[in-house]
């Protein structure tokens, strides 16, 4: 019995999920990889640590996907997390669920996923070969194989999963929209997401190096708000990053015709009211001191200044002449401390890209072309992006899975390839 023959372009998360699920399901499978080492991206996600996956259903996982969400809904209702875990498992690394549900190998090394992945792909004599495709090879409406800088690769299906454009070092560089375009399909324009923040000003500049713990997050769009969340973020020399920025940017897509603008409640677990009385408390305590030194209680010591300056307070006044009105201005800070968002920083520094084939030209359910006959899309290449916490590398799993099983298990037509 012949064997379908797949061409997986791209050694990345999906690129290797979608290989190993072909040839699960009897197919005889090649992965064209450029880079020496197969998931170059993955093994820097999560800091080194590597989120493989959240430990959700599928309605948590397409509420985190702020972008084509529901062209996710069949994969995810076959793979979700849980299933992404009990495979991880069951190639022997065992995982642990930390705060979000954000799941991590319990030895914290990325390396311990890709090597499990690797391990698999030799098993299911998966072929890997060191090449970088140039194009697809497409004969009326139907893929035949591709092309790439050292030979040629006929085949009956081929799965693109070149991923985005963000860290292009780790070979994320463009080529599959490319070739996915130069046959026909629509790439969507291509941004960064979960990407960090520019300012308008110099605030955060100020602020360069400090770490926020336990704030609330609000973003706005021409001063409506659409976004909130509580967590961490950083503030940079060039404006915002930090994982609640990274999430928050996801929600920014329109900088060409509205504006935004964020605010920071730096004591989100104290209402204004509790907060007034916790400033005349601090300024009892502090009746002596100057203003600018009556804060150390409430602010991490770099903000301080800033707040000081932001108040307009005389920052050598004696805090027992501070008025009520002056005080009510510092409580409106402390909860609405506001940044200016001139817009993302460059795609390449961002952690996925937005943006990618055009998802009505997919079929939602086994991640074919409907332009190309056997063309099979997975991961960051397809026009969606989801949230940090292990819900982008969910979805390359799952893309990947479903790709790949379908490849695999499509009967053949037209003629046969040696």
């Amino acid at each position: 019995m012949n064997k379908r023959t797949i061409t997986v372009v791209g050694g990345g998360a999906a690129g290797m999920m979608a290989a190993i699920s072909a040839a699960e399901n009897g197919a005889a499978v090649t992965l064209l990889e450029p880079n020496e080492r197969l998931g170059k991206k993955l093994n820097i996600t999560g800091k080194g640590r590597c989120n493989v996956t959240n430990n959700a259903d599928q309605q948590t996982l397409l509420a985190n996907v702020p972008k084509n969400g529901k062209f996710l809904y069949s994969v995810f209702s076959r793979f979700d997390g849980r299933d992404a875990m009990a495979f991880f498992e069951g190639l022997g690394v065992p995982l642990k669920t930390e705060r979000g549900n954000r799941v991590f190998p319990v030895s914290d090394r990325s390396f311990d996923i890709s090597g499990a992945l690797e391990r698999r792909l030799r098993a299911l004599k998966v072929r890997l070969v060191r090449d970088r495709a140039v194009s697809l090879d497409v004969s009326g409406v139907a893929i035949r194989g591709v092309t790439g800088e050292k030979g040629t690769y006929p085949a009956q299906a081929v799965i693109l999963a070149t991923g985005g454009v963000s860290y292009p070092a780790t070979g994320s560089t463009g080529e599959g929209h490319r070739m996915a375009a130069a046959v026909g399909h629509t790439v969507t324009p291509l941004q960064g997401s979960l990407v960090p923040l520019r300012e308008k000003g110099n605030t955060c500049a100020a602020l360069q190096g400090l770490s926020l713990r336990n704030v609330q997050l609000t973003v706005f769009e021409n001063n409506k708000r659409i976004y909130s969340d509580f967590g961490e973020l950083l503030f940079t020399h060039f404006g915002l990053s930090g994982p609640l920025v990274l999430s928050a940017s996801a929600h920014m897509r329109h900088f060409d015709k509205k504006t935004y603008r964020l605010e920071i409640d730096l004591k989100p677990a104290l209402d204004e009211q509790t907060l007034d009385k916790r400033l005349l408390s601090d300024f009892e305590k502090y009746c002596n001191h100057d203003f600018c030194n009556a804060l150390n209680d409430l602010l991490p010591q770099k903000m301080i200044p800033e707040m000081v300056k932001a108040s307009g307070i005389d920052p050598h006044c004696k805090v027992n002449i501070v008025t009520r009105e002056q005080r009510r201005e510092l409580v409106r800070l402390f909860k609405h401390w506001s940044v200016e968002v001139a817009g993302l920083c460059p795609v390449t520094d961002a952690i996925i890209t937005s943006g990618g084939v055009k998802v009505s030209e997919i079929n939602p359910a086994t991640m074919e072309s409907k332009l190309v006959k056997g063309l099979y899309f997975a991961g960051e290449i397809i026009d969606v992006d989801a949230y940090t916490g292990g819900f982008n590398l969910q979805i390359a799993w799952a893309t990947g899975r479903a790709a790949g099983e379908a490849a695999a298990k499509e009967e053949a037509t037209g003629e046969e390839f040696s």
